[in-house]
């Protein structure tokens, strides 16, 4: 049978969601978990790949097994075998013809950003950190130039493996509570990098640095000298994928009400 999970995790101790030789990763550790706790090998295909640094709320994975067990027991007897970086947040089975990535519609990203003179200390890691004020209508005029299907290669790394640069961006909503900023990220996919680096243009003009119509003129460029640098992960979590209702997979936990 086929089983979907939904994991959490605090990126900052991990090179990343994908399953490296060192053993280090998201990826290392669920599997080492769930393989301990049906004791036999355990492999997962995820939804969407983070880099290192970054965090997930509700990072969505399928595997199949002919281990048949209730759903708070994959949630439960999993999780006693992560560390406490790592949870698994629910578990359900899903159709065979289920895949965590190919089934996806969409996927969201969410960036944090702390307006502050001071550098973050508790919530170090947590949050991105700029020391001068930013002007939210500036970076909304700036991220409308984004939405709609485009040719990202302004925001896209050189080791992207993306087969396309053209996705399609829906929605990017700009919030602020107090001193912490919300950049929410809504598209069919995602290129590698491609929010950090569109965080570091908004950061740009929100700072004055740049106007509202150089996003346009970055884009239509579709060289990555074009844009600024790359953001820092610091900040960023991957909200999660979202499905078709009738799969009635879960595109919430709590931790997203715990951000900004």
């Amino acid at each position: 049978m086929r089983v979907a999970l939904g994991i959490g995790y605090r990126g900052q101790g991990y090179h990343g969601w994908q399953s490296q030789p060192d053993g280090r990763t998201v990826q290392d550790e669920l599997e080492l978990a769930l393989s301990a706790f049906v004791t036999r090998p355990i492999s997962t295909v995820c939804a969407g790949r983070t880099d290192a640094g970054v965090h997930g709320l509700n990072q969505v994975v399928h595997l199949d097994t002919d281990i048949e067990r209730p759903a708070f027991s994959w949630v439960r007897g999993t999780n006693r075998y992560l560390p406490a970086d790592i949870a698994v947040q629910w578990a359900q089975r899903v159709p065979d013809s289920f895949h965590a990535r190919n089934s996806a519609r969409g996927r969201r990203y969410r960036f944090v950003l702390l307006e502050s003179p001071v550098r973050p200390a508790l919530e170090q890691g947590l949050v991105g950190w700029v020391f001068r004020p930013l002007d939210g209508e500036a970076m909304r005029q700036a991220a409308a130039a984004l939405i709609g299907e485009h040719d990202f290669t302004s925001f896209r790394a050189a080791n992207c493996q993306s087969p396309t640069p053209v996705k399609t961006l829906r929605a990017i909503e700009i919030r602020r509570r107090g001193a912490y900023w919300s950049f929410e990220f809504d598209a069919n996919a995602f290129l590698y990098h491609m929010v950090r680096n569109i965080m570091g243009c908004l950061v740009a003009v929100g700072q004055g640095r740049q106007s509202p119509g150089w996003m346009a003129e970055v884009l239509a460029a579709r060289s990555r000298h074009a844009a600024a640098p790359t953001f820092p992960p610091d900040g960023l979590y991957f909200v999660g994928p979202y499905y078709d209702e009738a799969l009635r997979i879960p595109a919430h936990t709590p931790a997203a009400d715990w951000l900004p």
